[in-house]
């Protein structure tokens, strides 16, 4: 049962001692607009929330029923939001850091030692962390941070989609799908797309 395996992974954090283990993951580094959403997530070392995966490998209906009972059952939660103009300015990897510390100032709890999803440990943290490559398939904890940074990034992309509706945003999310590219060609790019990506730095 995957869901248990993440679970156990987390255990092993808990056995050594360390009471409140934050799961740190982030949803949209890639796509073409919008912002890089990161979420962290502290459970008690008793709770395990069924159905929890890696985000990705959801369905949209699942990770919404997921994304409310991981913030009725989480011990606390943080979600962290840095634009498309900032992300310009610092690029994606230092915006993806931003949003990351951003989400663990909101805990209201300190976390004994924070996970992190991919190669690279979050700079200048004044806590314990580890990096994980492939953690939110991996730890529970990131698993619920990367439902939370998913889904709360669709929605805000889906509201996106109302303002600039000939994008498709409710579509593709930002990233760069062929009829994404194709819109962008004929009508320019809109307020929320990231000027400095390729091939917007080509087309525009």
């Amino acid at each position: 049962m995957k869901t248990l395996e993440l679970f156990k992974f987390d255990k092993f954090y808990f056995d050594k001692g360390l009471g409140f283990v934050s799961g740190v993951d982030e949803a949209g580094r890639g796509p073409l607009a919008g912002p890089v959403v990161a979420a962290a997530v502290i459970l008690s070392e008793e709770t395990i929330i069924e159905e929890v995966n890696d985000s990705k490998k959801l369905t949209p209906k699942k990770r919404e029923i997921l994304f409310e009972i991981i913030k009725s059952k989480a011990l606390s939660y943080g979600i962290g939001i840095v634009d498309n103009t900032t992300i310009d300015k610092i690029n994606i990897l230092q915006a993806t850091f931003l949003a990351m510390k951003n989400a663990l100032e909101q805990l209201k709890i300190k976390p004994d030692i924070v996970l992190v999803d991919g190669n690279h440990k979050i700079p200048n943290l004044e806590i314990k962390q580890e990096a994980l490559v492939s953690g939110d398939a991996r730890s529970q904890s990131i698993a619920c941070a990367s439902i939370l940074a998913k889904v709360t990034r669709d929605k805000i992309m889906d509201e996106y989609a109302k303002q600039y509706p000939q994008y498709l945003f409710e579509k593709h999310k930002g990233y760069g799908t062929k009829a994404h590219i194709e819109a962008i060609k004929k009508f320019g790019a809109c307020p929320i797309h990231r000027k400095t990506f390729a091939p917007l730095n080509s087309i525009l």
